[in-house]
């Protein structure tokens, strides 16, 4: 029989406590109820509701945010941290419809690609804010004096009609373009999101900008990145060749997605559930009873954190 642990959630923004990327690990190896006075506090961002829990807490982002072990047990972030309280998770791994099962080809697969009429490029965003996707706004424009760019996201949208919310939608419109700008919000070790897995799923070939450490975890020869390249010109120069020459789109095509062919660790859900299981084993006193607690009762200070 499973163990039983309880545990909850704080500080998402929006999150199906009883199914989410945690429970469907942790349910493999115990029985989880969730509970407001939880074995495990799992947390995030969003808010400071984390400060009201006195028992084991790991923090959870998918951005570029550290961790801060004076406020948390353990931490599973996008880093790459030398620290034996921090597991390394992606975003493309907690947040993406695609399994690794899905970013496998095969020969009759890529046939029908090259013999489709897929059209040229395709990019959907949300955040048109120059401040934060400046790059890849700028990018959009520079590929799209070359052929037009098929933009059905929010920003720059020029479709006469919005792309609808869901990785089913998206993914079905990614099909049907030979190439998608998938560049990130910023460029930071560690940090890939969905956006390059959600271009391999699709079959596009990914035009990429972002972690400079991806080709750790994906074959470089299987997509364009801004990375390899000293100046946009010269990516730009490269779509062209590859989107005029079916021999070089065909040899990308064939390129496998990871590495030697065999899925990263990063998807190993037995060393994420190996993690959890030390957190859940570690008889140290949580670091919110070595600190001094509220004087009100928790959730009287509840609300006036709101």
């Amino acid at each position: 029989m499973k163990p039983t642990i309880r545990i909850d959630f704080s500080d998402f923004n929006g999150i199906n406590k009883n199914d989410n990327f945690f429970t469907r690990i942790l349910s493999k190896r115990y029985h989880v109820e969730i509970s407001d006075r939880p074995d495990l506090l799992i947390y995030s961002k969003e808010g400071h509701l984390h400060r009201l829990y006195n028992c084991k807490k790991l923090f959870w982002s998918g951005e570029t945010i550290l961790p801060d072990f004076s406020s948390c047990d353990y931490a599973i972030t996008t880093f790459n941290l030398a620290d034996p309280r921090h597991l390394r998770v992606p975003y493309y791994v907690t947040n993406c419809a695609c399994r690794p099962e899905n970013l496998f080809k095969t020969p009759e697969e890529i046939d029908r690609i090259v013999d489709s009429e897929r059209k040229f490029c395709s990019f959907v965003v949300s955040n048109g804010n120059p401040k934060r996707a400046g790059r890849r706004i700028d990018f959009f424009h520079a590929l799209s004096r070359y052929k037009h760019v098929d933009s059905a996201g929010k920003a720059l949208n020029n479709m006469q009609w919005l792309l609808p919310a869901g990785e089913q939608a998206k993914h079905a419109f990614l099909q049907g373009y030979k190439f998608t700008i998938c560049f990130e919000n910023k460029q930071a070790e560690g940090y890939t999101t969905e956006k390059l897995v959600d271009a391999m799923w699709a079959r596009c070939i990914p035009i990429y900008w972002g972690n400079p450490q991806v080709g750790e975890e994906f074959n470089t020869k299987s997509f364009l990145s801004l990375n390899d390249f000293s100046r946009e010109e010269e990516l730009i120069e490269r779509i062209i060749e590859v989107d005029c020459d079916d021999r070089l789109y065909r040899e990308m095509l064939e390129e496998p997605y990871f590495n030697n062919n065999a899925v990263n660790i990063c998807y190993d859900e037995e060393r994420i559930g190996d993690f959890f299981d030390k957190i859940l084993g570690d008889a140290t006193p949580p670091i919110s009873r070595r600190r001094k607690s509220y004087i009100w009762g928790r959730w009287t200070a509840a609300k006036m954190m709101k």
